[in-house]
């Protein structure tokens, strides 16, 4: 619990410290000697702030704080950062086929026992779909109606890499999608060729007997882990990955860039919220969900969802709090742990705004096919690696690669990640709690069951 509280400080802080240095940093087109004196004090003060906590987070932000300044005050020099953002970006890249193919063989064909509990895992799944669906496309309607990302004109150089954007017939869309050689979909980026690849191969892994499955589930299993694990080698070097695209992208376009993250944020967060009134909240009411009982048990594992900003975190509490209020045991061991790789409302509802505003900001115009088959994209390649650290940056640089839009501005919203990645977690908690109450009033069984005394005690 002391670690939580840790994180909820640490995450406060790190809000105050954004608020005032994007502050003193957007105060410049005033003018006036004064202002780069107050700005580089408050980067100064960041850094002070970054070497005290000593987090990947903080210096993720930090790092595109100083590079907005570096960029402003010395735009020749920023030029020649970019190198360092196009090699994190390349170690990225490698990350994404292994990954995807990795854990949704393991998502689905480790879950192979969706065919005992039948009704219930039938029921699961397209409830998941349905409502991350919905979603997705509430994103989308959020961030064309905002258009945050409009009035940033990025460098040609990077704009000029979406000019595959909308070549392909409608026959040749579809028929991209399907792949012919595995190897080629890799080397060529075509990330939707191997999602298509990894479904139909774990449907095909799940169909075997146990001894013939357990040892290609097994070596997944590694190679999932494994990736998780060079992942994290790599974003070591987000800081200065960050930092460098930032200061590239502020010398040529300058800082209004910072605007239009403070106006995607707005969005986001009001996104959220309409969302849970309009979506959850009736689903709801619909299976006639206790409201009163359900927002109290829901409370905590919400708050640390959004303090720590990971879901991990609050699924132990969640699922205790589920079984209090009287899911089954059974229920809540199978819906929430399968709801954290193919229930993610938050991460689905902002990856539609994340990927229509990269395009805004690259200054195209995707045309409603064009943004559908993104969507389509997203609804593939957000299965299954919800514990990958800063997945949603690996899915963003997923969909980027697949749909033809420029990859580098997807380093301008991982500066604001940690801001973002609170409300969608939470959301992402409140979703699957949620999932919870309406499987068990779905099959009959809400409160047929006495909760664990111990369960009972943990929650009061």
């Amino acid at each position: 619990m002391s670690d939580n509280s840790t994180h909820r400080r640490q995450n406060v802080l790190l809000l105050i410290a954004a608020i005032a240095a994007i502050g003193a940093l957007l105060a410049s087109r005033f003018g006036g000697p004064l202002f780069p004196a107050l700005r580089w004090i408050a980067l100064g003060a960041l850094v002070v702030y970054g070497c005290l906590r000593r987090t990947l987070t903080a210096w993720i932000f930090i790092a595109m704080l100083l590079g907005a300044e570096v960029g402003h005050d010395w735009p020749g020099v920023a030029e020649h950062l970019r190198v360092l953002a196009l090699i994190f970006l390349r170690l990225i890249k490698t990350i994404i086929a292994p990954l995807i193919f990795a854990t949704l063989v393991v998502g689905i064909a480790g879950h192979s026992n969706l065919r005992q509990v039948g009704r219930l895992g039938l029921r699961s799944i397209i409830f998941f779909e349905v409502v991350t669906t919905i979603a997705i496309f509430l994103g989308l309607a959020a961030i064309n109606l905002s258009r945050a990302g409009v009035g940033v004109q990025l460098p040609v150089t990077t704009s000029s890499e979406a000019n595959s954007v909308g070549k392909l017939s409608a026959e040749d869309t579809i028929l991209h999608v399907f792949p012919e050689n595995i190897a080629k979909a890799v080397a060529d980026g075509a990330i939707l060729q191997v999602v298509v690849f990894s479904l139909i191969f774990a449907v095909a892994l799940a169909l075997l007997s146990e001894q013939k499955r357990r040892p290609m589930l097994a070596f997944c299993e590694s190679l999932s882990e494994v990736m998780f694990k060079f992942t994290n080698i790599v974003m070591y070097m987000a800081p200065l990955g960050v930092g460098a695209a930032v200061a590239y992208t502020v010398g040529h376009t300058g800082i209004a860039v910072l605007g239009s993250l403070v106006k995607l944020l707005l969005t986001l967060y009001a996104t959220l919220i309409v969302f849970i009134l309009a979506v959850l909240l009736p689903i709801a009411l619909m299976f006639r969900v206790p409201l009163r009982v359900f927002t109290k048990a829901v409370a905590e594992p919400v708050t640390i969802g959004f303090g720590t900003a990971n879901s991990e975190a609050a699924l132990p509490r969640a699922m205790e709090a589920m079984e209090a209020i009287g899911v089954p045991r059974q229920i809540v061991a199978f819906v929430i742990p399968t709801g954290y790789s193919f229930n993610l409302t938050g991460s689905s509802l902002y990856l539609s705004v994340a990927a229509i505003f990269v395009a805004q900001v690259s200054g195209i115009h995707l045309s409603l096919g064009q943004q559908l088959m993104i969507i389509l994209t997203l609804m593939l390649t957000s299965k299954g690696v919800a514990g990958v650290s800063r997945a949603a940056l690996v899915i963003l640089l997923a969909t980027a690669t697949s749909t033809g839009l420029p990859t580098e501005p997807v380093f301008l919203l991982l500066g604001v990640d940690q801001l973002l990645d609170m409300g969608r977690t939470a959301v992402n908690v409140l979703g699957n709690c949620l999932a919870a109450v309406v499987m068990a009033k779905w099959e009959g069984e809400f409160q047929s069951e006495v909760p664990s005394p111990i369960v009972a005690a943990a929650v009061k």
